[in-house]
């Protein structure tokens, strides 16, 4: 073999290939699902039950699955979201003070991997209707918001929203924001309606 045919069908492909392949590698940044999310459209909730409110037109209530027993009990599901409202209501019978007790302790639970836990008081005299929200910042939280309702003689309501996605509540924000509005609109369109039957 000629040196000629050696740099040509050798060594010429070999240098071509060994600087061709410099180009400079940039990373891209970390990008997440764009979430459309739908206008805000309510319609009543008024069935039987001991209360009634607007909820989004977008979501779906459901039976609690967990606590077929309660019948008051039920989840306000947003599929497109994969997220769920869970709203447990208990008639009061002396027992207030313990119902409450029982909500700070579930709120409190959620201290470690909080940033923040703001709370809201609501007082409407009105509507008989008193109660806290608690609004849980930080990216690994199970509820961001969680909420209580009560007339303080003979109803308590309480509500916590979950997501049914590993927590990264910095990407979730766009979404959590927007059911909040959904659940602030819940509470000042809420009303208790007839006792419940103890």
């Amino acid at each position: 073999m000629n040196k000629k045919t050696f740099w040509t069908f050798f060594l010429l492909p070999l240098l071509f290939l060994a600087f061709s392949c410099n180009s400079h590698y940039t990373p891209k940044p970390r990008g997440y699902f764009r979430i459309d999310l739908p206008q805000h459209q309510y319609r009543r909730f008024d069935s039987t039950f001991p209360y009634s409110f607007e909820y989004p037109t977008y979501a779906r209530i459901t039976n609690d699955p967990n606590s077929p027993q309660q019948k008051y009990w039920i989840d306000i599901r947003y599929p497109q979201f994969k997220a769920a409202l869970h709203i447990s209501y208990k008639v009061v019978n002396h027992n207030l003070r313990k119902y409450l007790e029982d909500s700070r302790k579930m709120v409190v639970k959620h201290i470690a991997k909080a940033s923040a836990i703001n709370d809201s008081l609501i007082i409407d005299p009105q509507r008989k209707l008193y109660g806290m929200t608690y609004d849980i910042e930080g990216s690994g939280v199970a509820s961001p918001y969680q909420f209580i309702l009560t007339d303080s003689s003979r109803n308590f309501l309480r509500g916590s929203l979950y997501f049914y996605v590993v927590p990264n509540n910095d990407s979730l924000e766009p979404v959590i924001q927007f059911i909040k509005d959904d659940i602030r609109h819940l509470i000042k369109t809420f009303q208790w309606k007839k006792p419940a039957k103890k």
